[in-house]
């Protein structure tokens, strides 16, 4: 943390499920905590902690120098930052917004334009890692912003988050985010069917849970193959090739034996359906670069 940045008066807007615990992270912070919420039951135990309590956006601003938005969508957060009693009503050249919301990133480029005619720096800071990871400080903060922007808030974020991750220019968090979360619940409704096809089994589901994230645990998931800096096919030369080819094929006969086993239970199962055609693709080594009918 350097010196510029640990005493910078921090101030947090929105203490909902995602919101108080971060907040909560910060109430020890050297440079002092503002919060504000339009509830008065969640200020109450920031308050009695010893954090001061903002009526609402513009004058926590006057107070803070990184300001965190946790709201619940794109309406809420203009209505934040660029409002009638908004942020930028009072904010002083220099301050930061980071908003931890997952909004469009239109909203994020819009709302940055809007900020810098103020002399604001405005950043998207997504986090992954739910209300868990909040309470441990083990979030990870995906960062759409200027390089001066991420190094005002690295010192604050490392309050609750042990990863932070600049993405590039404003909107560019909000991207990383949305594509993690993609892998997210596809991979919730992938875990639907794989239920669907054990109860028709005679399966027990929550055996089932207990095997999948004990696995998940050990060999890192569907994050395990996200290692390569590009999606394109790889050559036949590459490192990732036999790798990658051992993942086709074992994911193709799995699959497989998978779709064999739904059809004899009556379970339709169409993403294993898709993932089985794409698969090969999806991993960058299908045909041409290798003869399907040698597999």
């Amino acid at each position: 943390m350097s010196e510029d940045t640990a005493d910078v008066p921090v101030g947090f807007i929105g203490l909902g499920n995602m919101g108080a615990p971060i907040a909560q992270r910060l109430l020890e912070w050297p440079g002092g905590l503002t919060v504000c919420d339009v509830r008065s039951e969640a200020v109450e135990p920031f308050a009695t902690a010893g954090a001061r309590v903002a009526a609402d956006p513009a004058e926590l601003a006057t107070h803070a120098r990184v300001v965190c938005v946790t709201v619940i969508d794109d309406a809420q957060v203009r209505e934040v930052v660029t409002g009638p009693a908004g942020i930028l009503r009072t904010a002083m050249p220099g301050t930061v917004i980071a908003v931890h919301s997952t909004i469009s990133d239109r909203t994020a480029g819009e709302l940055a334009e809007r900020c810098a005619e103020q002399g604001v720096e405005f950043v998207d800071a997504p986090v992954s890692g739910g209300g868990p990871g909040a309470t441990s400080g083990r979030l990870a903060v995906m960062i759409g912003g200027s390089a001066a922007a991420l190094a005002r808030v690295r010192g604050p974020f490392g309050c609750f988050a042990d990863l932070v991750v600049h993405a590039g220019e404003v909107g560019a968090g909000t991207r990383m985010k949305l594509a993690r979360n993609l892998l997210h619940f596809v991979s919730f409704t992938a875990a639907t069917e794989a239920q669907r096809l054990a109860e028709a089994a005679g399966l027990s589901l929550t055996a089932l849970g207990k095997v999948v994230r004990h696995s998940d645990a050990v060999t890192g998931g569907p994050g395990a193959i996200m290692l390569r800096d590009t999606a394109a096919p790889v050559e036949e030369d590459d490192f990732w090739f036999p790798i990658l080819g051992h993942v086709r094929d074992l994911g193709e006969k799995d699959l497989s034996l998978a779709l064999d086993l739904g059809e004899r239970l009556g379970v339709d199962l169409p993403l294993t359906r898709r993932a089985r055609a794409d698969l090969a693709a999806g991993l960058g080594v299908a045909p041409p670069a290798l003869d399907k009918e040698t597999r």
